[in-house]
């Protein structure tokens, strides 16, 4: 879906000022570089979001999963596999090594560079993954990204049994693809569970299994790791709640300029139907929202100096209301 500035703006063609007016009134203020962000708990399609928007917009991602951006464990992180990115750049995807401690504040400075690096070629920072305490301390605690750079959160919400039904499903999917060979590579009878890549969902509920697969009869061992795959499944649902959670104290604490995209009914569909209610409910609004967005203070100048006002990004971001978002979009 190809968007462009008229969409969003029908500025006066001649302009006339009252006596008095002066035109440095008009003159647009430094404006600042705009950076989209996505977020929602595990599960609810961020990566799959943040490249529909890159494909459409000049742009590349910047990743802000915990423990996608280890190296290893692409499995079990559920990291995009290159055909999923759609020749789209992907910056701080498994580029750490697995044993390192990456803390919020080694996000806040590699993430800068990243969005930084991407400024310089002309192209639009989108900063997805569902580790909120990286983003909060990116965008709300360090005063240099706050000087330089405006933000705007899509958030991907489903409903939570939705959501709990489909990660189980997704875990026995990554179980098929090899979760367990890949997470006993990782397996250490000494292994600290509280460091590193080993922290991830998928390592420590398999440590009983590995410690002793090789020393129970078949039937235990099917036991164990049924057991195993089922707290995965559990912890898995547990993150999405904290994570959901956690979105809704970031929106009511620190006031963050926020859109609720509510992608449910495409979670209850299959095939060519959950495809089309994704872009009809999730990736095509979102990208007239960016649109708007990233062309904010132009609409707001030509609305300032326009009669009558039109409708502008600020009237569009933060409602809930598709038929809205299309008023401006198409």
């Amino acid at each position: 879906m190809a968007i462009s500035l008229p969409a969003c703006q029908q500025a006066q063609r001649f302009l006339t000022f009252p006596r008095g007016l002066h035109m440095d009134q008009y003159i647009p203020r430094r404006q600042k570089n705009k950076v989209v962000i996505v977020v929602g708990p595990t599960g609810t399609g961020k990566s799959r979001l943040s490249i529909d928007l890159a494909t459409r917009f000049n742009a590349e991602i910047v990743n802000s999963d915990k423990m996608q951006v280890y190296k290893g464990l692409n499995i079990v992180t559920n990291k995009v596999t290159e055909e999923e990115c759609r020749g789209i750049r992907h910056h701080l995807l498994g580029i750490i090594d697995p044993d390192v401690d990456f803390t919020s504040d080694d996000f806040v400075h590699h993430a800068s560079i990243a969005v930084e690096s991407i400024m310089r070629k002309g192209r639009l920072p989108i900063i997805a993954g569902g580790s909120n305490s990286y983003i909060k301390a990116l965008v709300n605690d360090d005063l240099e990204f706050q000087s330089k750079y405006e933000f705007f959160v899509l958030w991907v919400d489903v409903s939570m049994a939705i959501l709990h039904s489909f990660v189980s499903k997704r875990v026995d999917q990554m179980v098929d693809a090899g979760l367990v060979d890949e997470a006993r590579e990782f397996f250490d009878l000494e292994a600290n569970y509280t460091r590193g890549i080993k922290r991830a969902i998928g390592v420590p509920e398999m440590d009983e299994f590995f410690r002793n697969e090789s020393i129970v009869d078949y039937e235990t061992r099917a036991k164990l790791l049924k057991v195993a795959i089922d707290r995965i499944k559990d912890n898995t649902c547990k993150l999405a709640c904290r994570q959901h959670q956690n979105i809704l104290r970031l929106q009511n604490q620190l006031k963050w300029n926020m859109h609720r995209l509510d992608a449910t009914e495409a979670f209850l569909k299959r095939g060519v139907e959950a495809d089309e209610a994704w872009e009809r409910l999730v990736a095509g609004p979102s990208a007239g929202i960016v649109e708007c967005f990233l062309h904010e203070d132009d609409i707001n100048l030509v609305s300032t100096i326009s009669a009558p006002p039109t409708l502008t990004a600020a009237s569009v971001i933060g409602t809930t209301n598709a038929t809205a978002v299309a008023a401006v979009t198409h």
